[in-house]
């Protein structure tokens, strides 16, 4: 059974944490109203959740002529990289590297983000005997690391100068 005493903390605290200026973070206001992305290869899975970011604040059109900055993906690349092998040539640990070259400019050509590459890199343990484990965890810290790199997209958008 709760105490009232603990009730009232526990109610006090949404309060206590928007006081220490505690906010979720959220996809930035973004000073267009229209993007159209090109250069992404198909169904890159990069480009699906960039445009499902975009989408929740701006339209996203398929031609950039249409649009009012144009999103153009140089590079996409996932590697990843032996750092670590026992005397017996087993692997012990991976680097796992994200990277992702992009320009934005107006359909007029119009630079307003010179090109830029946002790099990400991780490291990984690795043991034979868990192989599929190890597997799912390099899958999801490729889906962390391009969240990651989504994000800084969308801050980078979101300080343009019109």
């Amino acid at each position: 059974m709760w105490s009232s005493d603990r009730r009232a903390l526990l109610a006090l605290l949404p309060l206590a944490l928007a006081g220490c200026g505690f906010e979720l973070r959220r996809i930035p206001a973004l000073p267009f109203r229209s993007v159209a992305l090109t250069g992404f290869a198909p169904r890159s899975p990069f480009a699906a959740e960039l445009r499902d970011n975009l989408e929740k604040t701006v339209r996203v059109v398929d031609a950039p002529a249409q649009a009012e900055v144009v999103l153009q993906a140089l590079a996409e690349r996932r590697e990843k990289s032996v750092v670590a092998s026992t005397a017996a040539a087993q692997v012990r640990e991976f680097q796992l590297r994200l990277s992702f070259r992009f320009r934005v400019e107006t359909p007029a050509g119009h630079e307003l983000i010179a090109p830029v590459e946002l790099q990400l890199q991780n490291d990984l343990s690795y043991a034979e005997n868990f192989a599929l484990a190890k597997q799912q965890e390099e899958d999801e810290l490729f889906r962390q690391m391009q969240t990651d790199a989504v994000m800084q997209v969308m801050r980078r958008l979101a300080s343009i100068q019109r």
